[in-house]
């Protein structure tokens, strides 16, 4: 979540008020709005570069969770592109799906019978054509767009 008087968009929030676990991976910025997150349901996160430190001291950086039937690996900082897939296959070789963050940049990717996932950010776009994130429903993840 960026600093200032940004938010989440409306669709954004009526997705996560609908989901029975909100993943998060990382710049989450505050404790503050890991609170606003949490108030809307179950969150489960790790810690981001952009991060407050007091945020940082609770959140781990690395995170393995099971939930529906499917484990699940998250990450903020998944490393540069080369070699990416098999390095977080390799961090989290038990799960069905990875999902890592920082770049910005949405992925949905299946390699072998791992998810590569990454929801880009539905506040922030970066380099990113849209602001995006992720919605996992019975096994099948589904990009969501939030415009530009």
């Amino acid at each position: 979540m960026p600093r200032g008087a940004r938010g989440l968009p409306g669709g954004c929030l009526r997705l996560l008020q609908a989901s029975s676990l909100i993943l998060h991976t990382g710049d989450l910025t505050s404790r503050e709005f890991l609170a606003e997150l949490e108030a809307l349901g179950p969150v489960a996160a790790v810690r981001g570069n952009m991060d407050e430190p007091p945020l940082r001291s609770v959140l781990p950086e690395r995170l393995e969770i099971e939930a529906e039937g499917i484990r699940m690996g998250i990450v903020h900082d998944a490393g540069s592109k080369a070699g990416r897939e098999d390095r977080l296959r390799t961090w989290f070789p038990d799960c069905n799906a990875v999902a890592y963050g920082h770049s910005h940049l949405p992925e949905v990717s299946r390699v072998d019978e791992t998810w590569i996932l990454n929801p880009g950010s539905p506040t922030e776009r970066r380099r990113a054509p849209e602001k995006t994130m992720i919605v996992l429903r019975d096994r099948v993840p589904t990009l969501v767009s939030f415009g530009s």
